[in-house]
Order: C-alpha cells, then sequence, then structure tokens
C-alpha cells in the first residue's frame, strides 16, 4: 500500500468518502498526514480508521496468537495475525488474528471464503463494531467460526461462535480461572488468565 504526500487540496477522506474499494486502498492508504491509526476498515464505500489499542489487547493477541499456531497447522490450517478479510471490493475488516483454511501466501486481500475463524479482541473504541457488526458480517459471508476476546485489567473472555444457518451461536466460552476448551474447529485448551498482562 502507497504512503505518498497528496497535492495540497487533494484529501483523499474527502475525496472519495463513501466510494472506497481495495483499489482505492491500494493507492492511498495509509493516509501520510494521518498519524496513529492502527486499522482501516471499510463497510459500503466507508473508510473506518481506528487506532490500535492499548498493550492489554496487544499483550493477548501475541498470547493467543501463540496458542493457535501448532493446534491450528496440526488440523491443516494456518494462524495469521492481522489480515485484510475481504467480502466485497467496498466491504473488509481487520481481525486481530485470523486462521485460514489453508496456507496462503502472497495476498493482501484475504477473501472471507478462506477464513476458517476471525479473532476479535473488543475494543472500548470500536466495541459494537466488535460484538455485532463483524459477527454479522462474517456470518452473512458464511464465516464457520469466530472468536471474540474481553480484555479488562482482572478478566479475560474468550467466546467461541459456531455458524448454525445463518446465525452464530455460542460454541465454548470461559472466564480467567477457567478452562476453554473446544475440539472445532481445532484441539484448543488453555486458562483465559494467561492472556492477561503479567
Amino acid at each position: 500500500m502507497a504512503v505518498e504526500a497528496f497535492a495540497p487540496d487533494f484529501d483523499p477522506l474527502v475525496e472519495f468518502y463513501g466510494m472506497w474499494n481495495t483499489e482505492l486502498a491500494e493507492l492511498y492508504l495509509p493516509l501520510p498526514n494521518v498519524p496513529m491509526i492502527g486499522k482501516y476498515e471499510c463497510l459500503d464505500g466507508y473508510l473506518i480508521m481506528s487506532p490500535r489499542e492499548g498493550t492489554p489487547n496487544s499483550y493477548a493477541t501475541v498470547i493467543l496468537g501463540s496458542l493457535l499456531i501448532e493446534p491450528a497447522r496440526a488440523a491443516g490450517f494456518r494462524a495469521y495475525s492481522a489480515v485484510n478479510m475481504g467480502f466485497y471490493p467496498n466491504r473488509w475488516i481487520e481481525p486481530d488474528l485470523t486462521v485460514l483454511n489453508a496456507p496462503t501466501k502472497g495476498l493482501t486481500w484475504v477473501p472471507a471464503d478462506r477464513v476458517l475463524m476471525p479473532v476479535e479482541f473488543v475494543s472500548p473504541s470500536s466495541r459494537r463494531r466488535d460484538r455485532l457488526d463483524k459477527p454479522a458480517l462474517c456470518a452473512d459471508a458464511g464465516v464457520p467460526y469466530f472468536m471474540r476476546v474481553e480484555i479488562n485489567k482482572y478478566d479475560a473472555h474468550v467466546e467461541l461462535l459456531r455458524l448454525d444457518g445463518d446465525k452464530y451461536v455460542m460454541h465454548a466460552k470461559a472466564l480467567s480461572g477457567q478452562q476453554f476448551e473446544t475440539e472445532l474447529p481445532f484441539p484448543l485448551s488453555f486458562d483465559p488468565g494467561v492472556l492477561l498482562e503479567s
């Protein structure tokens, strides 16, 4: 993705308001004059920018990612950090972690049908999108699983949702001090407390 200075009278956020797509994203993102942006997501042409969350979510992402790598690989899947998960050219999200249903090489835009399980860490700045909007998008696209993680100062809560028809149902969940256990989509067992900063 490109990072270049623009002519003073040209602002991509204004010029392409409501028209963003993957082609424009390739040309203009990340925006050079908008500091501290971590995620660029898009819903029906409207760009959604949000900063990376603080150290609790960052630490938990690293730990959970390390827990996913080997079990996913043993089952024939691959765990990745953030990827651009595309539904349509004008609609994409960037899950904090993503398990793909097969090894992938060299993709900037990962089609939703290649995703086995997005993992979203709920953020205060995007709570509604993380808890409601993103799971709904993934369910509509037929993504088999969706994992949601919520971290606060003293507790970690992990939920694994499984697609049942056209909506997600609870498959497994646990809080810190409990054991999160699932055999699907691959065996995984851990205390969510390991996700907390120590």
